[in-house]
C-alpha cells in the first residue's frame, strides 16, 4: 500500500507564482488576438509548463521537507516570477530576461533532482539546459530566427522523455545483465522504472488539480479586470454571470466527473508505468485544458464591454476556441486514463466551435448564452447516461499495458 503523500503548502505557494505566468499570457493574448499572438502564447506556455511538470514530478519524489530544499524551491519561484514578468515582451525586449530566468529554473530543478537520481539526472538535465539556452538565444533575435529557436526548445522537450526512458532502461539494464545475468537485468529495469515513474498517485492527482483550480481562479480575476471601470449595468453583471457559469461547467467536468477516477486509475497502475501515463494525462492533455481556460478568459475580457454588439472575429473565436481547447484536452485526458463516456463532450466541442457565428452575427451575450447551454447540456446528458457512476466517481479499468 502506498504511503500517504499530500501536497505541501510550499508547493501550493509555488503553484500560485507559476500561475501568474498564465495570467500574463491571458493579457498578452487579449492585447493581440491574432494568429501571431496565439502562436506566441502557445510556445511560451508549452515551454513553461514543461518545467512546471518537472517540478511537480520533483516534489513527488523529493518533498520539500528540509531547509535546503525549501530555499532552492523558493529560488525557483523567483526565477518563474522573472519569466512571468517578461512574458509580455518575451519575443522582444524581454526575451533575454525570460531566457535567463528560465535557465535558473532548469538549474535549480537539476540540483534538487540529484538527491533522487544522482548522476542519472544528466539524462534530462542536459536537454533541459539546452532548451533554456535556446530560449535565451532567441532573445538576441527578431522574426524567424527567434521563432526557430523557440521551436527548437519545443522539439527538445518533446524528444527528451522518450530518449530518457529508452537510454536509461536499455543502458542500465544492459550493464546489469552483463554482470548478473537475466535476473540482474530485470532488477535494474525495475530500479530505472521506479526512478522515472515511481510517483505517488494521490500527490500527482492532487497537485495538478490544485493547479487547475488556481488557473480557474486567476482567469476569473482576469475577467474582473476586464470589466475595469465600466459601469456595473445589468448587462455587464449578466455577462460576468454567464462567463462564471461557463467556467463553473468546465470546473464540474474535471473535478466532479474526472479527478477521483483519475486517482484510482493511477493507484491501480504499476509504478514503473506511471511516468508515461502521467506525461500523456498531465502534460499533453493538460496543456490544452490550461490554455483553453486562458484563451476563454482573454475572449471574455474583449467581449465584456461589447455584449450587445456583433463581435469581431478574434473575440468570438477566443470564446469558442477556449472552451473547445479545454474540451479537447479533457477528451485526451479521458482517453489516456480510459474513463468515459466521451461522446457528449466530443459533441460539445463541435457545438462550442459552432457558436462563433452567433457572436459575430448576433451578439457577444448571445454567444455566451449558447456556450453555457452547450456545456450544461453535455453535463446533463452525461448524468442521465450514468448518474450513479458520476456521483461515485467510479474507477475506470486500470491501465496495465505498456502502450
Amino acid at each position: 500500500m502506498e504511503t500517504e503523500h499530500r501536497v505541501s503548502t510550499l508547493e501550493l505557494f509555488f503553484d500560485l507564482v507559476f500561475v501568474f505566468t498564465i495570467t500574463q499570457l491571458t493579457v498578452l493574448l487579449a492585447d493581440d488576438l491574432s494568429l501571431r499572438g496565439a502562436g506566441q502564447v502557445v510556445l511560451i506556455f508549452t515551454v513553461l509548463f514543461w518545467m512546471y511538470g518537472g517540478y511537480a514530478h520533483l516534489t513527488n519524489q523529493v518533498p520539500p521537507d528540509r531547509t535546503v530544499r525549501r530555499v532552492l524551491l523558493m529560488l525557483a519561484m523567483g526565477a518563474f516570477m522573472v519569466c512571468a514578468l517578461a512574458v509580455p515582451t518575451a519575443f522582444g525586449a524581454g526575451g533575454i530576461a525570460f531566457g535567463l530566468g528560465y535557465l535558473l529554473v532548469v538549474l535549480v530543478h537539476s540540483a534538487l533532482f540529484t538527491q533522487a537520481h544522482g548522476r542519472g539526472v544528466l539524462w534530462f538535465a542536459l536537454p533541459n539546459a539546452l532548451c533554456a539556452l535556446s530560449v535565451t538565444a532567441a532573445g538576441f533575435f527578431d522574426g524567424l530566427p527567434a521563432w526557430g529557436l523557440w521551436m527548437l526548445a519545443l522539439l527538445l522537450q518533446f524528444v527528451t522523455p522518450v530518449v530518457v526512458q529508452r537510454v536509461a532502461a536499455s543502458g542500465t539494464a544492459g550493464d546489469a545483465a552483463g554482470a548478473q545475468g537475466a535476473e540482474g537485468a530485470e532488477g535494474a529495469e525495475q530500479t530505472v522504472g521506479d526512478q522515472l515513474g515511481g510517483m505517488n498517485a494521490a500527490h500527482l492527482v492532487e497537485r495538478h488539480g490544485l493547479l487547475l483550480i488556481i488557473v480557474f481562479g486567476e482567469s476569473v480575476i482576469a475577467i474582473g479586470i476586464g470589466v475595469g471601470t465600466l459601469p456595473l449595468s445589468p448587462g455587464i453583471a449578466g455577462g460576468a454571470f454567464l462567463a462564471l457559469a461557463i467556467a463553473s461547467a468546465m470546473w464540474w467536468m474535471y473535478f466532479v466527473r474526472d479527478e477521483g477516477r483519475a486517482e484510482e486509475v493511477f493507484a491501480q497502475t504499476p509504478p514503473e508505468r506511471r511516468f508515461k501515463l502521467a506525461m500523456v494525462a498531465y502534460y499533453y492533455a493538460f496543456l490544452p485544458m490550461l490554455l483553453g481556460i486562458a484563451v476563454f478568459a482573454a475572449g471574455v475580457k474583449k467581449t465584456i464591454g461589447h455584449l450587445g454588439e456583433h463581435l469581431h472575429t478574434g473575440p468570438a473565436v477566443a470564446l469558442a476556441g477556449g472552451v473547445a481547447l479545454y474540451l479537447a484536452g479533457d477528451l485526451a485526458f479521458r482517453a489516456a486514463l480510459r474513463i468515459g463516456p466521451v461522446r457528449y463532450r466530443a459533441a460539445a466541442l463541435l457545438l462550442a466551435l459552432a457558436t462563433v457565428p452567433v457572436g459575430t452575427g448576433r451578439s457577444g451575450a448571445g454567444q455566451l448564452v449558447a456556450l453555457a447551454c452547450v456545456l450544461v447540456a453535455a453535463l446533463v446528458a452525461e448524468g442521465r447516461r450514468s448518474p450513479a457512476g458520476a456521483a461515485r466517481g467510479t474507477a475506470a479499468e486500470p491501465v496495465t499495458g505498456s502502450g
